[in-house]
């Protein structure tokens, strides 16, 4: 999954500055007169039917898993062990990024603090806060953040910053911006900046932060987008302990095991790092999976665009960029055992030449769910104007003892780009689905994780200010789903 948020040039120039005052949500505009004819819940109220999947083990240097980041845990499972909404009778409420309709990006990621408040990155065009909000969506405070640093000749929200991030133990945002990383306590109702870890030593002036994550042992770890240099630093004392250069772009996070293991995706291959006795990166193994070589329209970069997802204490998982995509599995140990091969298997998923995603593979002990993203280019305005992307969302299991894959479902929903969860308390995948049609309705949709049937529709809004636009999809510690789109924050509750 990548974290950028690309616009086309028409929609950049209706981007605002923000307006970063604590106070009372403005709801997101909508045309009401689109809504008429629109159904707003269609199928039926949900029956709870939990999913089995091993207990992801709490980071000791991360929030409770399900409020620390974007992909709820250090395994980036995607999953969280409470319910979400079971539809019905459902609440639907905004806040407009600025108060105005601006248009933007504000929630990518949304973490919680112990208070089980909403903590996110606002990014327009040009500026980047960290915003904490109440769970009714009013701002209770905001904390600027520097500019991002862009390209020359990328669109302002293609490039990176801001929108990675995690909340530590301590109840702190930890930000990468440029390359610099940010500490900022939550401090009662304020945000309040209490360190700064500069970079700038060992990332070039071409390059920037992606993402950077605590492994078991607290050492900060950090990516770079175009170099693919991969470090450490000792939080305590801000020094870098040493880095790797792959030389191949990473887009996406990573994840970390309590063995010491750090599992990085870049555009050609699949990583594992160990830290050495002095805390510098070093790599026990490099699987490359196939790749077509070409950007497909819904990608970000030529490659897979999913964070590595662990699953139970064994395997890995991410997508491919093959002419036919595949879902592929390696073990994830340090050292196999005899016998063993470090593929577990390469699974096609949805049409050739019509498969990519941008998102990552939610995933349990032994099965894995993927959604297609091919289409969404130009973003946004791929969905506008009564278009859609290609449908596709798909279940894949892991054979018992590692002997290959196998297919389990596919629905034909579409969910141009949204980060899917799943709820393991009642059983329900959560998407974000964009019909074909006018007008351009966006919808939270409901899967059967056990059979891939549809179980609810719930109309969210319409127009381009509802696309979700690469948000993950966040459900609160009290069932309340939540979800960035292009005009601010949405939030969706049972009522």
């Amino acid at each position: 999954m990548k974290l950028a948020a690309p616009l086309t040039c028409l929609t950049l120039v209706a981007l605002v500055a923000l307006a970063p005052t604590a106070g009372a949500a403005t709801p997101i505009p909508q045309d009401e007169s689109e809504l008429t004819g629109l159904t707003l819940f269609s199928g039926k109220k949900a029956k709870p039917h939990p999913v089995s999947a091993p207990r992801v083990p709490r980071h000791p240097f991360m929030a409770p898993n399900g409020r620390n980041a974007v992909h709820n845990d250090a395994y980036q499972t995607d999953t969280y062990r409470h319910s979400g909404p079971l539809g019905g009778s459902m609440r639907v409420f905004s806040q407009s990024i600025d108060g105005a309709g601006g248009l933007g990006s504000c929630g990518i990621t949304i973490a919680f603090d112990k208070r089980g408040r909403l903590v996110t990155t606002c990014i327009s065009a040009t500026t980047v806060e960290l915003r904490l909000m109440d769970t009714d969506l009013n701002t209770v405070a905001s904390h600027p953040l520097p500019p991002r640093v862009i390209p020359p000749g990328v669109n302002p929200l293609q490039s990176p910053g801001g929108a990675y991030f995690y909340v530590d133990n301590k109840d702190r945002a930890v930000v990468s911006i440029g390359r610099q990383v940010f500490v900022v306590a939550i401090k009662g109702n304020s945000l309040e900046r209490v360190k700064t870890y500069d970079m700038s030593s060992v990332i070039p002036a071409d390059d920037q932060l992606n993402s950077a994550l605590p492994d078991w042992s607290g050492r900060l770890w950090f990516v770079s987008r175009q170099n693919g240099i991969v470090g450490a630093l000792d939080p305590a004392t801000g020094r870098v302990l040493g880095t790797y250069r792959t030389n191949e772009a990473i887009g996406n996070s990573f994840a970390m095991d309590e063995t010491g293991g750090v599992f990085i995706v870049t555009d050609e291959a699949q990583y594992r790092f160990d830290p050495t006795r002095s805390g510098k990166p070093k790599v026990s193994w490099r699987v490359r999976y196939d790749n077509v070589g070409a950007k497909k329209p819904g990608q970000f970069d030529a490659g897979s665009g999913t964070t590595p997802t662990l699953m139970g204490k064994q395997y890995l998982s991410i997508a491919d960029n093959a002419a036919r995509m595949q879902v592929v599995v390696l073990r994830r140990a340090k050292h196999l055992k005899r016998g063993q091969d470090r593929l577990v298997c390469e699974q096609p998923v949805f049409r050739k030449g019509a498969g990519a995603t941008e998102n990552s593979i939610i995933a349990t002990g032994r099965s894995m769910i993927v959604e297609n993203n091919y289409g969404y280019f130009p973003p946004p305005d791929a969905t506008a104007n009564g278009n859609t992307t290609q449908p596709g969302v798909e279940r894949v299991d892991i054979k018992r003892g590692g002997r290959g894959c196998r297919t389990v479902w596919k629905s034909s929903e579409i969910s141009p780009s949204t980060v899917p969860k799943l709820s393991l308390a009642n059983g329900l995948i959560y998407l974000y689905t964009k019909p074909k049609g006018m007008p351009d309705a966006w919808y939270l949709t409901t899967v059967d994780f056990h059979t891939g049937k549809t179980v609810w529709r719930r109309l969210v809004g319409t127009g381009v200010l509802f696309n979700v636009h690469y948000a993950g999809l966040t459900i609160s510690p009290k069932g309340v789903l939540y979800s960035g789109v292009l005009g601010g924050t949405v939030g969706l509750a049972d009522g």
